[in-house]
C-alpha cells in the first residue's frame, strides 16, 4: 500500500473539511491505518498483546488531537492539545521501538521515520499556534454567504502558502535526522512495508 492508495480510500467527508489541509493529521491518519496492520501482527505473540494495545491507543490518539485542536478558537489552546499530539507520536515511536523483536526491521524503521516526521511537523506548528490565531473557513458546514466564502478560502490559500514557506525553511532545521526535503517524505509514503502474515 502506498498513501496515495490510502488517500484515495478516504471518504470525502473527511478530506473535504480544512484539517485535510494540515500535512500533520494526514500522516497522522496514515499512521494510524498502517499500524493497524502491525498491531494485528503483535497480537499474534502473547508476549505483546499489551504492547499492540497501547501502540495503537499512541496512534490513535495523535491525529484525534489534532483535530481537536484544530477545532479549538485560539491559539494557545490549539498548541496545547498538538502537544498532547507531540506526546502520542512520541510514545509510538518508542512503542514501535519495543515491538522490533516481533516486526521487521523495514518495518519498524519505515515507522520511526515517518512517526519522527510527524514530531517534526508538530515541533514547528506549536510556536506558531502560541503566537496567533487562525481562522478556519466555514463554507463545507453550510453558510449562505457565498462571497465571505470565497474571500475566506483566499485569505486561508494565502495562509496555507505562507505556512508551507515557513515549515519548509524551518524543517531544514531537521538535516541530519532523515528528512531534508519533499523528496525523502515522498520517498517514505511510496515506500510502506506491511507485516506479511497479516
Amino acid at each position: 500500500m502506498t498513501y496515495e492508495e490510502w488517500e484515495a480510500g478516504v471518504p470525502e467527508a473527511i478530506k473535504g473539511d480544512s484539517l485535510w489541509k494540515m500535512t500533520a493529521y494526514r500522516l497522522a491518519l496514515f499512521a494510524s491505518e498502517i499500524g493497524w496492520h502491525d498491531v494485528t501482527r503483535l497480537m499474534k505473540d502473547r508476549r505483546t498483546l499489551g504492547l499492540a494495545d497501547q501502540l495503537y491507543r499512541a496512534l490513535g490518539s495523535i491525529g484525534a488531537n489534532l483535530a481537536e485542536g484544530y477545532s479549538r478558537g485560539t491559539g494557545k489552546d490549539r498548541a496545547r492539545f498538538y502537544e498532547y499530539a507531540l506526546g502520542s507520536a512520541r510514545e509510538s515511536r518508542d512503542w514501535y521501538y519495543k515491538g522490533r523483536h516481533i516486526l521487521t526491521e523495514a518495518i519498524v524503521g519505515h515507522r520511526l521515520e515517518l512517526l519522527t516526521r510527524v514530531i517534526q511537523l508538530l515541533l514547528v506548528a506549536i510556536p506558531q499556534q502560541r503566537q496567533r490565531t487562525l481562522k478556519e473557513t466555514d463554507g463545507r458546514y453550510g453558510t449562505s454567504n457565498v462571497t465571505s466564502q470565497t474571500s475566506s478560502v483566499k485569505r486561508e490559500t494565502s495562509n496555507v502558502k505562507r505556512q508551507t514557506s515557513s515549515v519548509k525553511r524551518q524543517t531544514s532545521n531537521f538535516e541530519g535526522q532523515g528528512f531534508n526535503d519533499v523528496e525523502d517524505l515522498d520517498a517514505l509514503l511510496h515506500n510502506v512495508p506491511l507485516p506479511n502474515d497479516v
